[in-house]
């Protein structure tokens, strides 16, 4: 489905991502770990198209990205939930999600498919008509979460959801995430809470100053000495309770 090849993203003279590739199957649920600086965000928004390569490909279900800009990604069924959310403040939570069906995929069906994220987060249907601004942190994410479904994609790219937020709030933010992904939908997942994400993720990648230094699949992860040392503290312990 989602295809990355010797993608090069340089800020100026800073290289944030160095040559990465990697592959994402439909139906998959893919985690990116890293250390703050690594490229993560990056990585998602280039994916995304708010950023420009320096060089390197994009394809998604063999179509080269290259020269389709970023509105246009989100009608290929490809949709950003970005780290610090992106949504409108003086907006109604309505009216935030109302912006997610402005794609031509998106235009059947809205009723269903508001349905379905107000039966993933019951509050933003009891709150439908409260400002956003003035929701929680928590709260936010589940309206830019919702607001990205509401576009029907087919690949949902997630930057920092858990960023921010009491602990009680992860659980419930990633809880719904795996509802979504029992669904089928593809994600792609960039998150400092990796036990949390590794729980959820089939597979994953680990970047280190803007190159791939580790995949495979989320045991073999949890279980890489390196990955202990650096984010899981030496530790192998089950994930399992950090979405129950």
């Amino acid at each position: 489905m989602l295809e990355i090849d010797n993608l090069t993203v340089a800020y100026g003279k800073h290289v944030a991502l160095d040559a990465v590739s990697m592959a994402v199957q439909p139906g998959e649920c893919v985690v990116i770990l890293g250390a703050n600086g690594a490229g993560k965000s990056s990585l998602l928004k280039t994916v995304g198209g708010v950023v420009e390569p320096r060089s390197g490909r994009i394809s998604h279900e063999g179509t080269d990205l290259a020269t389709v800009a970023a509105h246009d990604r989100v009608g290929r069924g490809i949709a950003l939930v970005p780290e610090g959310r992106g949504i409108f403040p003086r907006m109604s939570v309505a009216e935030n999600l109302a912006l997610g069906t402005y794609p031509e995929r998106a235009r059947a069906g809205v009723a269903a498919r508001q349905a379905e994220v107000f039966e993933l987060f019951p509050r933003l249907a009891e709150r439908r008509r409260q400002l956003a601004g003035t929701m929680s942190g928590g709260e936010q994410q589940m309206v830019a979460i919702a607001r990205a479904l509401m576009s029907n994609p087919d690949i949902l790219l997630l930057d920092e959801p858990s960023l921010g937020l009491a602990p009680i709030v992860v659980k419930e933010v990633f809880a719904a995430l795996a509802r979504i992904r029992s669904t089928g939908l593809t994600l792609v997942i960039v998150e400092q809470n990796v036990r949390a994400s590794l729980a959820l993720a089939d597979r994953g990648y680990l970047l280190e100053a803007g190159r791939v230094v580790g995949q495979g699949s989320s045991d073999a992860l949890q279980n890489d000495p390196a990955v202990q040392r650096a984010f899981l503290g030496g530790t192998s312990e089950p994930l399992d309770n950090e979405i129950s």
